[in-house]
Formats: structure tokens, sequence, C-alpha cells
């Protein structure tokens, strides 16, 4: 199973920046997908951006493929999620999701972020 570990969270006003990691750990070696999501207060959690492990193919979501970039640091078997130019409907608890190549997800325990107006 894997374990992971959000960090970089925080309040931040509109226009502002934060870098949120994700950090795994556990069975790294049968990672086949990493992902972070979100959560609104009242909403349903919806996908961000993700990277397929095994190829490094990124994919992102509606609200973010403009103003967030994907990364990942394969050696410390981290991802990261930079977030720029943000606003006041991206705050929301962000959480980091891992699925292995035997279909085990895992999801950390989020990170907060919001931007005030």
């Amino acid at each position: 199973q894997v374990q992971l570990a959000e960090s970089g969270g925080g309040l931040v006003q509109s226009g502002g920046s934060l870098r949120l990691s994700c950090a795994a750990s556990g069975s790294t070696f049968s990672l086949y997908d990493m992902a972070w999501y979100r959560q609104a207060p009242g909403k349903e959690r919806a996908f961000v951006s993700g990277i397929r492990w095994t190829t490094g193919n990124i994919r992102y979501g509606y609200s973010s493929k403009d103003r967030f970039t994907l990364s990942r640091d394969v050696a410390e078997t981290t991802l990261f999620l930079q977030m720029n130019s943000l606003q006041p409907e991206d705050t929301a608890t962000y959480y980091c999701k891992a699925e292995t190549e035997y279909c085990d997800n895992s999801w950390g325990h989020g990170s907060m972020v919001t931007i005030s107006s």
C-alpha cells in the first residue's frame, strides 16, 4: 500500500500562488498514477490534475489547465502542484491520490487552500 503526505496549503490573497507537495511512501514501486483532487465546501470532490507515473503523461482538469502546473520528482516519489493566479473559487481542500498497478487507491489527508478576495 502507498501512504501519502501532503503539504504546502495555506492562506493567500487573490492572484497569489501556492505549491502543494505530495510525498509517497510504502509500496511506491507499484505506482501507476498520481493525481490531485479538490473539494470545496458543500461540493463534490473534483479532479484537478494527474500524471501517469509509468509514462509521465500529464492531464489537467478544465479549471486548472491554464493556471496550474503539475510536476514530479521521481527519485523522491513526490508530486507537486504549482498553482498561480489563484482565485477565491480555488478555495478547497486539496487531496493527493495514488493508484497502484494492482488498482489499489490511496488518499492523503488533504491540504487546505484558502484564497481571500
